[in-house]
């Protein structure tokens, strides 16, 4: 499966912005789909990831109740929806797919700059 994240840009300090993440191709074995970000200098971190069917999600603690996974599969798209953005949110937000406990898709990265 390919993904090609979108939707990254600038945006003002308690801003928000909605990633986008197009699937294309087919492999039954990945099911969950994720989002993960990479701040300069800084190890990539999980953010959030959502079922196949979309009915289960998991989010990292810090992420909870700003930051919003969700998937049409009509489309083959996830999105990530990132509400009251701050400086720290900087970074490269990368989609990626999940076979078994593995993350062994992903795409190129959209590059989310949040200005003060």
């Amino acid at each position: 499966v390919q993904l090609q994240a979108s939707g990254g840009g600038v945006v003002q300090a308690g801003g928000s912005l909605r990633l986008s993440c197009a699937a294309s191709g087919h492999n039954p074995k990945i099911t969950n789909l994720g989002w993960f970000r990479q701040a300069p200098g800084k190890e990539r971190e999980f953010i959030a990831q959502i079922s196949s069917s979309g009915r289960r999600t998991v989010y990292s603690d810090s992420k909870k109740g700003r930051f919003t996974i969700s998937r049409d599969n009509a489309n083959g798209t996830v999105y990530l929806e990132m509400n009251n953005l701050n400086s720290e949110d900087t970074a490269v937000y990368y989609c990626a797919g999940k076979w078994g406990s593995a993350w062994v898709a992903w795409g190129q990265g959209t590059q989310v700059t949040v200005s003060s």
